[in-house]
Formats: structure tokens, sequence, C-alpha cells
């Protein structure tokens, strides 16, 4: 697929209700589309075989198979496939055997609709742009770093970080500067942008504060404490 069209998603999660709330998680992410939830192995197969997904939201624990079992069986069905694991199992062979079968990534239970979105966007930044589809047909360096959560950063990034929601940031502030000479925004504002919420928006942008990759000014005005707003360095 062109990295330029919507992702297909389908949801694979025994629990009913638990698929509900990550196929909501999804539909709130640009560019991605809930195409399909199935609650066994068997039914993953069949509707992944039907609908043919770009990418699977896969639970490890299923009644009928093991997920990392599932896992090479959806690819045989569809060959191109990516799979994110998301689920409550934390030992470390069960993580290791995911990594081995070629997952994007490995999102554990229970999470935040924030976190989905930046493993969501990261895939589409950089698995993306390694799909038989993309445009030059050639991978940089660069490409490649992103998949392995390699950034410019200079120090390691806090817990919780991303690589690539914090790139999506710093594009931010550079759009907010080229608008106009001197133009500022809210954390309130960068979340309605990103579609983050306000806390992880201020956090990125304190971040780059630290870094020096972007400035912080004061403005007063009304009753209560001045709103902090945010501006790219240089």
């Amino acid at each position: 697929m062109s990295p330029t069209e919507t992702i297909r998603v389908l949801v694979v999660d025994d629990d009913f209700m638990v698929a509900k709330v990550h196929s909501g998680f999804v539909r709130q992410v640009p560019g991605f589309e809930v195409v399909g939830a199935a609650h066994t192995g068997a039914q993953a197969v069949s509707e992944a075989r039907r609908l043919q997904p770009d990418l699977v939201l896969l639970d490890i624990h299923l009644p009928d198979i093991n997920g990392l079992e599932l896992l090479q069986q959806l690819r045989d069905v569809v060959p191109e496939l990516d799979v994110l694991v998301i689920s409550a199992a934390r030992e470390v062979e069960t993580v290791r055997r995911a990594l081995r079968g070629g997952i994007v990534h490995y999102l554990m239970k229970p999470f935040s609709a924030d976190d989905l979105h930046e493993r969501l966007e990261h895939y589409r930044q950089s698995y993306q742009a390694l799909s038989p589809g993309s445009a030059s047909g050639t991978a940089e360096q660069a490409d490649v770093n992103r998949v392995f959560g390699l950034g410019d950063t200079a120090r390691p990034l806090p817990k919780g970080f991303s690589t690539e929601t914090l790139r999506l940031v710093e594009e931010l502030l550079r759009r907010t500067s080229d608008t106009s000479a001197g133009a500022d925004l809210s954390a309130t504002e960068a979340a309605d942008a990103l579609g983050t919420s306000r806390v992880s928006a201020r956090r990125y942008l304190e971040y780059l504060v630290e870094e020096g990759r972007a400035v912080v000014q004061l403005r007063y005005g009304g009753i209560g404490r001045p709103e902090r707003r945010y501006k790219r360095q240089g």
C-alpha cells in the first residue's frame, strides 16, 4: 500500500468490550481505519483473509490459541501483514518471542489512548516509509533509524516519550513559526493539533525547552496564572 493511504486495522481481543475500547482508540488517530474485530484465533484468520488488513492489534491470550502462534497463521493469509501486540502478558520470554516474530510494537495493558496513539504514529511514519508501495523504492539510513527507535536527540528521552511524537511536536513548532514571525502556541493548542492530551503535549514542549530547541514565554491577562506559550528556538 502507499504510505499516503488509510491504514486498515483489524482488532483481535477475546474480550468484546476491550476490543470495542481499543477500536475507539484507533479511530481517534488520523490515517487509521478499523475494518473489523475478532475474538478468537479462528475468527481472526477468517477476518484477516476476508478483510486483508494492513495492521493487526493482537492480544496474546485468546480462548483457542496463543496469539504468538496465531501470528504466523495470520501472515500465511496476509503475507505483508504488520502486527502490534497489545497484551497483559509481561513475561520476558513472551516479549522475546513476540519480537522474534517480527512485531512492530508490544504495548502492555492497561494503556491509554495516548499510549496507543504514539505507537500508531510511529508505525505510520516509520514502518510505512519502508512499505512495498513507498514512492522511492529505496530506504535512507534515517528511515531505518526511525524503525529501531533512533532519533536525533542529544540524550535518552524521558520514560514514556516517543521519538516520533517528539518529531511531530518540533514540526508543529516549525510550522507555527513559519506562519507568522514570532508566532507561538500553548500546550492546549499543541494537543488539539496533534490529537494528544494537554499534559502529554506540555511534557514534550517543556523537554524541548530544556534541550534549548524551544523557548517559553509567559502571557499575562485575566485572572489566574499566566499562560505558557512556546515557540521554536532560533
